[in-house]
């Protein structure tokens, strides 16, 4: 609670001086803990806040009680979020154990669907992050305009981390000589998803199929269907070592998946490519199936478990403030290591302000 109050104690408060009933990291506060317990809009943030008023005086300052729906509305629509971002970053880092660092980090982007404004003409955010594979914990995202311009994001991302000594997952969007170049300097490896964004470097790569080489397999059962992954590597040639110009390039990597549908009893094949600063002997079939991570674990939850794409927050800079105050919810319940899904440990914050506040001690 303490490291949480301080990072909402450092936000600038964007309202007029002296005319503020409710302290700014009071407001922040109470909306990461209202959305932990289950709130998804600004009058059930209110109302978590009445219920539990005695218990929150206790440990927030609230010196004229709970803000009302529309002050919280305001504060997110002007909170400048681009420090919070950074503040959320700084936050996240200090969720590790100590001395720590992180091992894989998966980056790649979302749409908030709902924060699309028609009426105004404004599209969706979208949002890159970047995801803890190990901690099971988002460690910082950085808004775009769109997908398209997740190219420059994601150098600013990489920017706000602590990267060295971990390996960068990238799926084809980030796949650019500056992004492997920044990763490299930042004393960490990389491992990106090669597609056909990428002119003749496809091509060239595919013509060493010809060369044999060891192959690794994974096989994973589960829902009707068996998928078994084969894993080749190769050491890149020198015309593309001289034509391409990737910093660091050890390995292509090739990945086939065979998948069996038990229940339609068909079969399917894709191959996919990848080009690493790692070494031949790396466990490239774990790392490249933890990237999805971020889908499953942050991407999907964001949806399903906090409703995310249905959240309608568009004025002023709401979507993309709202967007961390789950991320901060989500970080805070992925601590707690026991059994249950995270609907049902947002129910029990919501039935409990003792396990809630249990979670902020862990």
């Amino acid at each position: 609670m303490a490291s949480l109050y301080e990072t909402a104690a450092r936000l600038h408060d964007p309202r007029v001086k002296g005319r503020s009933k409710h302290l700014l990291a009071d407001i922040v506060i109470l909306a990461v803990l209202a959305v932990t317990s289950g709130a998804e809009s600004y009058e059930a943030i209110e109302e978590f806040g009445k219920y539990h008023l005695q218990t929150l005086k206790r440990r927030l300052r609230l010196p004229n009680g709970i803000p009302s729906h529309d002050t919280i509305n305001r504060v997110f629509q002007s909170i400048k979020f681009r420090q919070f971002e950074r503040l959320f970053l700084e936050w996240a880092e200090g969720l590790k154990p100590e001395g720590s660092s992180e091992k894989v980090i998966a980056i790649d982007g979302k749409t908030v669907r709902g924060s699309r404004d028609g009426y105004h003409d404004n599209p969706a955010i979208h949002l890159v992050h970047a995801w803890s594979v190990e901690n099971g914990i988002c460690l910082g995202q950085r808004k775009t305009r769109d997908k398209s311009n997740e190219i420059t994001a994601i150098p600013e991302l990489l920017d706000m981390l602590c990267i060295e000594g971990s390996i960068i997952t990238i799926d084809a969007m980030g796949t650019q000589t500056a992004i492997a170049e920044k990763i490299v300097d930042g004393g960490a490896d990389y491992i990106l998803a090669l597609k056909g964004n990428q002119g003749t470097l496809l091509q060239d790569v595919e013509l060493m199929e010809k060369e044999e080489r060891p192959v690794s397999e994974s096989v994973d059962k589960g829902h009707g269907r068996v998928e078994t992954r084969s894993c080749k590597v190769y050491r890149p040639t020198e015309w593309i070592r001289q034509n391409h110009g990737w910093k660091g390039l050890q390995s292509i990597v090739k990945i086939t998946a065979v998948r069996w549908n038990a229940i339609s009893k068909e079969e399917t094949t894709e191959t996919r490519w990848y080009i690493s600063s790692l070494g031949s002997e790396t466990d490239f079939i774990s790392h490249i199936r933890s990237h999805w991570g971020v889908e499953n674990s942050l991407h999907w939850v964001l949806d399903m478990s906090f409703g995310e794409d249905r959240q309608r927050k568009r004025a002023g800079m709401a979507a993309e403030n709202f967007a961390l105050v789950r991320k901060f919810s989500l970080n805070i319940l992925k601590r707690d290591k026991g059994k249950g899904s995270l609907v049902t440990k947002r129910l029990k914050a919501g039935w409990s302000i003792d396990y809630l506040f249990s979670l902020l001690e862990i």
